[in-house]
């Protein structure tokens, strides 16, 4: 009986190499091809966060509650100091920020457009910068600039030949180019430590366009936040990235202020980045939140939410384990960490700001006037801001002549006063009651020109009515000596045109006033486009130099009467 083909083919497989290849023999025991090991053991990554610097580099920055206390804390040196220990913890770690790095910055890093403030990040290592609404300051292009470097085009290089732009990545995940449909900057970041994988998806708040100014922002769109963030998880995913962090410049406030006695204090929390939160897909991990300038440490819906407070007197530190096999984070623990001052500052980082603060030295240290007393920019019981009164008494006073727009009376936003003018005198050692020019500035930090606007009675009414936003957000503009008004808190219409009174007598409804506001007001900034669409008369001055110069004429300042009252 002759052999089957099979058993013949069966025989000549036992044989050599070269049949084997030539006929397509199946090794019965192939070598086993070498498969790259994955580490069986968890891996625990350390993210190390920050919000709100805004180009505070000098300390002490302000106070921090600590079991009850209020302690000193901030300043780049103290947090270069922090930033080891934390780092030296664990080799696997990552420096984040959610926004506001820069802009609404002190006169030591706003002078030089702030970038002292990212040559002090790219020292400390930031690795991703999520933008934030005061990125945007200055318009699109600058903060291109800020991030790809190159001198600026108006002011040049100060003090240095060049600017090399930032080492870290801005991401913008929900910030469009109208042109071009992408995204201004990546939209995420992924950290690879070993066998896992950590995505980071930096995003802004989507009203960005109320506060920042309309005129740098034309070119982009800003898109919902959870819609965003869900999309980029389904992405990061697809990529094998389970581990999934949120950075995002958008914040809360706590319920109950009474309550918070520390800053790893979680007594309850509302506001917008809360209801973003429920409505994120279960990849998301842990949320870096920023914007409202609080510190809190929480966990809801099983999520992470962190914020450390601002000005750089908080870092968080957040460690994420990880199952290396299915990338997976099991297990997450977050504190918030006072950047005090108590231990050894870092030396290159002192030398960094010693340098800015002596070239900025001469103008800031300029005496510009005096007060009687503290002023203060915090609102009364009636909505009513001293100090932000007394800055619409300066802008209207530069803007009251007729070769200067012949304005009637001016309205000022809070969110444009962004200090209080104190008494006491500073470090700087100009005296008690004495204002330099860098107290004006770090009052008035952002550079707006004064507009003045015609305006008529029937759409002065309309634009007060413009204060109730929605969500119980009232944004009260404050007015010139000239201009005072009532409001109630009544269903429907908070203004009774016959409670808004210029110079004692109800406004004319048909009557065409001048107003003045500032260029981030008059381009429909804080929510007010009504004013983008009134006619403009006239340009003024830059408004802190309007502020420096009403304080020359009228020193010593003091408060002035109350031109808002609560019904």
């Amino acid at each position: 009986m002759r052999p089957s083909f099979d058993t013949l083919l069966s025989l000549l497989c036992v044989g050599s190499l070269a049949i084997l290849a030539s006929t397509g023999c199946k090794d019965p025991k192939p070598d086993p091809q070498p498969k790259e090991e994955v580490a069986s053991e968890p891996v625990t990554v350390k993210v190390i966060a920050l919000n709100d610097l805004h180009g505070h580099m000098e300390g002490p920055s302000g106070k921090v509650a600590l079991a009850g206390e209020r302690v000193e804390a901030g300043g780049l040196d103290a947090m270069a100091t922090h930033l080891e220990t934390l780092r030296a913890k664990n080799p696997n770690h990552v420096f984040v920020c959610a926004g506001d790095l820069v802009g609404g910055s002190p006169l030591i890093s706003a002078l030089f457009h702030d970038e002292p403030t990212v040559e002090a990040m790219n020292t400390l290592g930031l690795d991703f910068l999520a933008v934030g609404n005061h990125e945007f300051d200055e318009g699109v292009e600058e903060l291109l600039r800020l991030q790809k470097g190159g001198c600026h085009p108006e002011d040049g290089c100060q003090g240095k030949d060049s600017y090399e732009g930032a080492q870290f990545s801005f991401l913008a995940a929900n910030v469009i180019v109208k042109d071009t449909g992408e995204t201004l900057f990546p939209a995420y970041g992924v950290k690879e430590f070993g066998a896992v994988k950590v995505g980071f998806i930096g995003l802004t708040l989507e009203g960005t366009p109320d506060a920042t100014s309309p005129a740098g922002i034309k070119s982009v769109s800003f898109l919902d936040e959870a819609e965003t963030i869900n999309k980029a998880a389904k992405e990061l995913q697809a990529q094998g990235v389970e581990a999934i962090v949120v950075v995002i410049h958008e914040g809360a406030e706590h319920k109950d202020p009474s309550a918070y006695k520390d800053i790893n204090d979680c007594p309850g929390l509302v506001g917008p980045i809360v209801e973003i939160n429920e409505k994120l897909d279960p990849s998301i991990d842990a949320i870096v939140a920023g914007h409202t300038h609080q510190a809190f440490n929480c966990e809801i819906e099983g999520r992470l939410l962190t914020s450390a407070k601002s000005f750089g007197r908080v870092l968080t530190e957040i460690d994420l384990t990880i199952d290396p096999k299915t990338g997976d984070v099991i297990e997450k623990k977050a504190v918030n960490v006072a950047t005090t001052r108590d231990g050894v500052l870092d030396e290159p980082m002192a030398k960094h700001i010693s340098r800015y603060r002596e070239l900025v030295r001469p103008l800031a240290q300029k005496p510009v006037g005096s007060v009687a007393k503290d002023i203060r920019r915090a609102t009364d019981d009636h909505g009513y801001s001293q100090l932000a009164g007394i800055i619409a008494d300066a802008q209207v006073s530069a803007t009251s002549a007729e070769d200067m727009g012949g304005a009637q009376f001016a309205l000022m936003n809070l969110g444009g006063v962004r200090n209080d003018v104190s008494y006491a005198g500073s470090a700087a050692g100009e005296g008690d009651g004495v204002v330099t020019y860098e107290e004006v500035f770090s009052v008035q930090p952002f550079g707006n020109t004064l507009v003045v606007l015609e305006i008529t009675g029937a759409q002065l009414e309309q634009l007060l009515e413009m204060q109730w936003q929605g969500q119980d957000r009232v944004r009260l503009l404050q007015p010139s000596s000239q201009l005072t008004y009532s409001w109630s808190e009544t269903e429907g219409d908070h203004i009774d045109p016959k409670e808004i009174l210029y110079m004692g007598k109800p406004i004319d409804l048909k009557a065409t006033y001048k107003i003045t506001v500032n260029s981030f007001l008059a381009s429909g900034g804080d929510g007010f486009p009504l004013l983008a669409e009134l006619k403009q008369a006239a340009g003024g001055p830059v408004d802190a130099d309007a502020f420096v110069d009403y304080l020359g004429k009228n020193s010593p300042l003091d408060v002035k009467e109350r031109r808002i009252t609560k019904k």
